[in-house]
């Protein structure tokens, strides 16, 4: 009887031999169960990008929430199209409209530059020293020029990246007075002065001036201009018309701003105030 349960015990495995059906089974899972895939490494975000709901909320006029709605709804261009898309990437240089209005998420910036000689009013490369070098560090949001100095010319120069201040000062029939000085070679006459003052045409269209008058206790070839036109080629259309050269052209006031405590080639930011009364014109 004894022998019978030795046999039987003898005939039983241990469960850890090799050809066991617990072990193929085993080694069945673990060499030849499916290995699971590899996740796809997604691209990397383009850092110059950003959602275009975060866009319109940086730029202060409704919450992220918010835009997706009005974004739904096509109240939002991109570059001149009408974007409805959720989730839709915009860079910083995009031409972005909220209801036709020009929208721009950095923080307003107001810099008054006295500009030297030799430099040009130019955002463009390529084009040798410009005013952008003056101004390189004077804010990180991305201002530009309002009209044009020429690279001869000198004085105040203002930039921003605020769209409606732009507007302000580059609209023909509104515009933003500037007054310059002018240096002729040679005096002017009275009669050429009171031609400019009253108006006069070139190849039929109307040029006109606010202002323009001697300057008290300087020689008559020295004037102060007053005029909207944010460019200064016109003034010397004015002087050449009348067969005079402009030897010195110097912007000294802008919309109430002057040059005090602006030295040459430097620059300064607009106190709140000075932004408020640009406001207000």
């Amino acid at each position: 009887m004894s022998k019978q349960r030795e046999n039987k015990s003898k005939g039983k495995t241990s469960g850890r031999g090799g050809n066991s059906k617990a072990n193929h089974k085993k080694s069945y899972v673990n060499e030849n169960a499916p290995k699971p895939k590899k996740t796809a490494k997604k691209p990397s975000s383009d850092p110059d990008q950003i959602r275009l709901n975060k866009y319109i909320a940086n730029s202060g006029i409704c919450s992220r929430r918010d835009a997706d709605m009005h974004i739904s709804i096509g109240s939002v261009t991109v570059n001149g199209k009408v974007i409805t898309e959720m989730g839709y990437k915009v860079k910083l240089e995009d031409e972005v409209r909220f209801d036709g209005a020009r929208i721009n998420p950095e923080p307003k910036a107001y810099v008054l530059l006295n500009k030297p000689k030799g430099f040009a009013t130019t955002t463009s490369e390529g084009k040798g020293r410009t005013v952008m070098d003056l101004v390189a560090n004077a804010t990180n949001s991305r201002i530009k020029p309002i009209g044009r100095l020429g690279r001869n010319s000198m004085g105040l120069l203002l930039f921003t990246n605020d769209e409606a201040i732009h507007n302000k000062f580059t609209k023909s029939k509104t515009g933003v007075s500037r007054l310059f000085h002018v240096e002729l070679d040679k005096n002017l006459k009275y009669e050429d002065l009171k031609k400019i003052q009253e108006g006069f045409k070139i190849e039929g269209k109307l040029i006109s001036v606010e202002e323009i008058s001697y300057i008290e206790g300087s020689p008559k070839m020295e004037i102060g201009l007053r005029i909207k036109n944010t460019g200064n080629t016109i003034i010397r259309t004015i002087f050449e018309h009348f067969k005079y050269n402009i030897i010195k052209l110097d912007c000294v006031l802008i919309a109430g701003l002057t040059k005090k405590d602006i030295p040459r080639g430097h620059w300064k930011h607009l106190t709140e105030q000075e932004v408020n009364n640009l406001k207000m014109l």
